[in-house]
């Protein structure tokens, strides 16, 4: 990686709030399994909180595509640079999928998703029982596999500033400096 070049400020600024949105939609997602008490505020916040990332994942690729991050250290194994491309595409691609799975399966169910009292966006699923327990899974399944990356996301990010100190988690914290020129 060139231990220079930062990530630009709009990806430094989506990664870190959407890092926030995300952990805490998964601990909402808990909560509303959880605990019936707190169910309906959960719910209420989970929907608008989803649409809102689907929002920004979308704001996030085409900054991403126009703007393409730092490249990698020259001397990171050819295994590790392949599971972060990878990884970082799953990423975008379980946050893309998971809202608009909640949304189709809130829709099959016959459920409104109301995101304020004058904004109700429109069913994009037919109504259909079998559809709706088939789409609750797979939201489900698919929210403990971001569940996962995300720790392993977090994990490699760790990896990069403590041990390897190459600059990767710096260029992300706006840093841009590796520790090893310091």
């Amino acid at each position: 990686m060139s231990t220079q070049t930062p990530f630009n400020p709009l990806a430094r600024l989506l990664h870190w709030g959407m890092a926030a949105m995300l952990l805490a939609m998964l601990f909402v997602g808990v909560g509303m399994v959880a605990s019936i008490a707190q169910r309906e505020w959960l719910i209420a916040l989970h929907r608008p909180l989803g649409i809102a990332i689907l929002v920004l994942v979308l704001v996030r690729i085409g900054n991403r595509l126009r703007h393409p991050p730092p490249p990698l250290p020259a001397d990171l194994p050819r295994w590790q640079a392949h599971a972060a491309h990878l990884s970082h595409w799953l990423l975008y691609a379980l946050m893309l999928a998971l809202p608009l799975l909640g949304w189709a399966m809130l829709s099959a169910g016959g459920f409104p998703v109301q995101m304020t009292p004058a904004l109700q966006l429109p069913p994009i699923a037919p109504v259909d029982p079998l559809l709706y327990a088939w789409l609750r899974w797979l939201h489900g399944s698919l929210a403990f596999a971001l569940f996962a990356l995300v720790l392993l996301h977090i994990a490699a990010a760790l990896y990069h500033a403590w041990v390897r100190r190459d600059g990767v988690f710096s260029a992300m914290a706006g840093r841009g400096r590796s520790p090893r020129e310091e």
